[in-house]
């Protein structure tokens, strides 16, 4: 089971001294997210600082970029981090794709499909010079002349993961993706009930096997030094949840454990910006399926055994940069121990 992090730096400025540290410190991969900044500027600083630790995104928004954009971002990123990028596309949500990205949404699943399918034929084209012909219900990609083609390179085998929640993504996973990231909302029991049979199921489809795509799970994590740190971590980890939950899209999680009715007025509240009132309904025993909850030096050891045969990749949902360094090394070094 490899130990990735994440790389929330709030400033440019903060990437290279957190990129260096996060594999000095061991990690396995680093990855950047797309919620206040782009995901792909932080992995060029990186990739330029850093010379073993592999550099991704969970997620760049797909929907939100031509694959032509997405395809040239990732080929350079490929070439310049030397065969150290992986590619996480997510869908996100039609509110956001309409709203905020002001883009056109379709159906989710066939059209993250088609994407991916466009992003190969382009990669595929730089690399062979093989006539870019791809054809679909929802792009349509002719077009590439000698001025606008990059050329081969070193690296053209780009690992694509993408990210979902239900069973549709985790089937597609498991028919075109080399990864999958499972949404931070997540449980042992949803990981191990659903989301590998249905990547499974979308792998025997496509004539592949289960072990081709790589299971990365981020982990909520509640943690501390002390029994005061544990309960005074909660609270951010309740509100996270909480605001999760109230996503239609993501409900299916809290369906499985029981709670769809906590799930519904979740959204009933979030509809009407009472952010406030959410994370109370957030119990413990919610709280403790859905994170891990352990003292420093028993974390490590907690999430292993949680996710044991289930994930072949683990994130903490927490940036390092904001720990105690020693904690991280330890960390490491507990996910390095078989």
């Amino acid at each position: 089971m490899k130990i990735d992090t994440a790389l929330l730096a709030p400033t440019l400025d903060a990437i290279i001294p957190a990129a260096k540290k996060a594999e000095a410190l061991g990690f396995d991969a680093l990855w950047t997210s797309e919620t206040q900044h782009n995901p792909m500027f932080p992995l060029v600083l990186s990739a330029e600082h850093t010379r073993r630790i592999q550099l991704g995104t969970s997620i760049a928004v797909a929907f939100a970029r031509s694959p032509m954009d997405m395809a040239y971002q990732a080929w350079d990123l490929a070439q310049f981090s030397r065969g150290r990028f992986i590619l996480g596309l997510g869908t996100q949500v039609k509110a956001h794709i309409e709203r905020r990205f002001s883009m056109p949404w379709g159906p989710p699943v066939p059209k993250l499909r088609e994407y991916i399918l466009a992003l190969r034929a382009i990669w595929r084209s730089w690399q062979t010079g093989e006539r870019l012909n791809f054809r679909g219900q929802f792009y349509k990609i002719t077009l590439m002349s000698p001025f606008f083609n990059p050329g081969p390179i070193d690296f053209p085998d780009i690992p694509i993961y993408i990210a979902g929640v239900n069973e549709g993504l985790c089937r597609l996973a498991g028919e075109v993706a080399d990864g999958f990231h499972v949404h931070p909302l997540n449980s042992a029991q949803y990981v191990r009930e659903c989301v590998r049979p249905w990547i499974a199921e979308g792998a025997r489809r496509a004539g592949r096997k289960p072990e081709d795509v790589a299971i990365s799970v981020t982990v909520f994590v509640v943690t501390g030094q002390d029994e005061a740190e544990i309960e005074r971590a909660k609270a951010p980890v309740r509100e996270q949840i909480a605001f999760y939950a109230s996503t239609p899209t993501y409900r299916t999680v809290f369906e499985l454990h029981g709670w769809a009715d906590v799930a519904a007025e979740l959204s009933r509240l979030a509809a009407r910006q009472r952010w406030e009132e959410m994370p109370a309904l957030i119990t413990d025993e919610m709280l403790e399926t859905f994170a891990v909850v352990a003292p420093h030096d028993r974390l490590a050891e907690a999430v292993k055994a949680r996710y044991a045969g289930l994930a072949d990749r683990i994130t903490y949902y927490a940036a390092f940069i904001d720990g105690d360094e020693a904690f991280w090394r330890e960390t490491v070094r507990a996910f390095r121990e078989e």
